[in-house]
């Protein structure tokens, strides 16, 4: 590829304290500093003007349903929805069809990925057999098969003994635990928040408790054995505080915020809109405003979506029966730009840093900066840019999002990865 510069943008890279109009170079898909001025001279020119550059989003908490699930999504679609939203590097959760517990889905899912992802797919594999909590996964053959973390997403380890044994080899092979907190035996039926509003629409409640019970014996066994266990979409404000005390004595736990729990409360809910039904639930403002906080001071780390594609006749049925999850990949950045930096104050280059440099520190990914040397997974974004989102003309095979016919500002104009533009102006762009 020809040398690419990218002149005029907003430069934003909390990993090397940028934040200043100026311009990128692109050479075989890396980042590299000022080229010469005969190189320059016949450089491909790119006028950024007006847009903000910074690396690649992360998201650590996507589900791309293949194998099994392939009508809800696949690792070809769920990626270009990725793109489109400005993220370079995922990562994928196991709940598949077979659930990923052992290398061989390991191979199939990163096989799949290098045929036909449109950016960095990560896997992680189960904690489980099976995702059943009775048994531990194979973690070193996980772990050999490529692995980045280990999580049973969806169906929290309910034995403490099986736990702090994922954690003792979780720890011996240097991998993060990613747990879903959820007490089941308080959530047995539960479809909502449990509160005013969960009784005004006579529907089973989801109590905060059985988040809060999870992430504090999380906290304790991270404590006993050293390892590092990463609390996945927090949304309860108990939860938070647990966390900031044990993150005030050292404590090796983190922890990440969803776009939905931080713009959406259970009042949302009020019409049995299936499209807001998930797991944990919406909650109150009290705690969307925990959440905040948390992020504010540092006691969650990073955000993620928990991008979770269900059929358009998955979710038109009775509440009850309809499946949690959401679409999140293609909104998340002007969700978070509207939440966090218009209504509370965060700077552009903190909003930034949620997504792109903290997730990578977090599992070791080569990926959020825009340093020299570094590959050019890139987003050009407009932060003022209105638009309406139409969730039938997205990139995920699935319709599921609460924003979809909603006004959004803040838009993704061009994503590169590894110095390839794979998405520019609403369009894919094929290999």
């Amino acid at each position: 590829m020809p040398l690419l510069h990218i002149t005029h943008a907003r430069v934003i890279d909390p990993a090397s304290g940028r934040d200043a109009v100026g311009d990128l170079f692109i050479r075989d898909g890396v980042f590299i500093a000022r080229p010469s001025a005969a190189e320059l001279a016949s450089a491909e020119s790119f006028n950024a003007g007006g847009l903000v550059a910074a690396p690649g989003l992360i998201d650590v908490h996507v589900h791309f349903r293949e194998p099994g699930q392939t009508h809800k999504e696949t690792i070809e679609s769920g990626s270009r929805a990725a793109a489109a939203g400005g993220f370079t590097s995922v990562v994928c959760m196991p709940n598949t069809a077979p659930v990923a517990d052992n290398a061989g889905t390991i191979q199939l899912i990163k096989d799949s990925a290098a045929r036909s992802a449109a950016v960095h797919v990560y896997p992680t594999g189960c904690i489980t057999v099976g995702m059943k909590g009775q048994a531990l996964a194979p973690i070193g053959s996980l772990k050999r098969a490529g692995v980045i973390a280990i999580t049973d997403d969806g169906d929290c380890v309910q034995s403490n003994e099986l736990m702090r044994r994922a954690c003792e080899y979780a720890k011996m092979f240097d991998l993060p635990l990613m747990d879903h907190c959820q007490d089941h035996s308080m959530t047995v039926g539960a479809v909502m928040n449990e509160g005013a509003m969960s009784v005004k629409l006579g529907l089973k409640g989801w109590p905060n408790a059985a988040e809060d019970l999870i992430v504090a014996r999380n906290c304790i066994l991270s404590e006993y054995t050293g390892a590092h266990i990463h609390m996945q979409h927090v949304s309860s404000r108990n939860a938070v505080e647990v966390l900031r005390r044990a993150k005030s004595r050292g404590v090796r736990v983190t922890a990440e915020a969803c776009p939905h729990h931080l713009a959406l409360t259970d009042d949302a809910l009020a019409t049995y809109d299936t499209h807001f039904k998930m797991n944990p639930p919406l909650r109150t403002e009290e705690d969307r405003v925990a959440l905040i906080a948390g992020l504010r001071d540092g006691t969650l780390d990073i955000l993620a979506t928990d991008h979770a594609p269900h059929t358009p006749d998955e979710k038109d049925r009775e509440f009850d029966l309809a499946p949690n999850g959401i679409l999140g990949l293609e909104t998340a950045l002007a969700v978070t730009l509207e939440v966090l930096v218009r209504q509370n104050g965060f700077s552009l280059t903190t909003l930034v840093d949620l997504w792109t440099r903290k997730p990578a520190e977090l599992l070791k990914l080569p990926a959020g900066t825009l340093a020299a040397g570094a590959p050019a997974d890139l987003v050009l974004f407009d932060p003022e840019a209105e638009w309406t989102y139409d969730a039938s003309a997205g990139f995920s095979k699935s319709r599921n999002s609460p924003w979809n016919g909603q006004k959004l500002r803040g838009r993704v104009r061009h994503t590169y990865v590894a110095g390839r533009p794979v998405f520019a102006n609403g369009e894919f762009l094929p290999a």
